[in-house]
């Protein structure tokens, strides 16, 4: 028997997990396919394995090392083996992580994981009904609710200055805080309505003309600010 030189907490990157062998049977009925059979599989194998491979190994070792981080800074990572709440969430993660490359969805389910590990994480219900929320959002839905959070914090943090009106609608806000939004009113409207609809903030409509001081008035809502520290993660990580 080899000798297991890892120190306690340190951590390794999961090879070839049981997921797999959903590739290896999708692989096989192709190959099993009449005349488009070899054909099939070998697109599978050449242009749809690798980069799932290589999505699964980057999305693994980033989470790997984020929380060695955290052992770094005293957290216990063998007390995380007994506790289903970070079990479930890092396999949620996982599952959504792979479905995307953006690296904006990547950075909340890794602050998600690390809040998990670190009990800083809302309740069960939440925290499920939170991770398919970063799921089901683009990273644009993420900044325009991280904007509205803290709107005057959020330039300042910008470098940005506040855009200068004794009154106005919010979207003036927006369109200033991302320029590419201005003429994809359909689109930003429709994410403040997804965001809305979920409760995460309290003004349904972002054209209704207000005051400067409204402007700069938080607009997201109990819950949504409960989101945001979910998907964010203030330690040295």
């Amino acid at each position: 028997m080899e000798n297991d030189n890892r120190k306690p907490n340190s951590l390794v990157v999961p090879g070839r997990s049981a997921g797999d062998a959903a590739h290896t049977l999708l692989k096989a009925v192709a190959a099993s396919t009449p005349l488009i059979g070899g054909l099939a599989a070998e697109l599978f194998g050449t242009l749809i394995q690798p980069p799932l491979e290589r999505r699964r190994d980057e999305w693994m070792q980033s989470v790997a090392l984020a929380l060695a981080r955290l052992s770094q800074d005293g957290v216990n990572l063998d007390s995380l083996k007994e506790n289903e709440e970070f079990i479930d969430t890092v396999l949620q993660a996982t599952h959504i992580a792979l479905r995307s490359h953006q690296e904006e969805k990547h950075k909340a389910l890794r602050n998600a994981i690390l809040n998990t590990a670190i009990d800083a994480a809302p309740t069960d219900m939440r925290r499920q009904m939170f991770l398919r929320y970063i799921d089901e959002f683009t990273p644009e839905h993420l900044s325009i609710l991280t904007l509205f959070d803290n709107p005057t914090g959020w330039f300042a943090s910008e470098e940005f200055p506040f855009p200068g009106m004794s009154m106005g609608g919010l979207s003036h806000v927006l369109e200033k805080a991302f320029p590419t939004l201005k003429n994809e009113r359909e689109i930003y409207d429709q994410m403040w309505k997804d965001l809305y609809q979920r409760g995460l903030v309290n003004t349904d409509g972002l054209h209704t003309t207000m005051s400067g001081n409204g402007l700069r008035a938080s607009r997201t809502s109990e819950l949504g600010k409960a989101f945001l520290r979910f998907v964010r993660f203030t330690g040295s990580t």
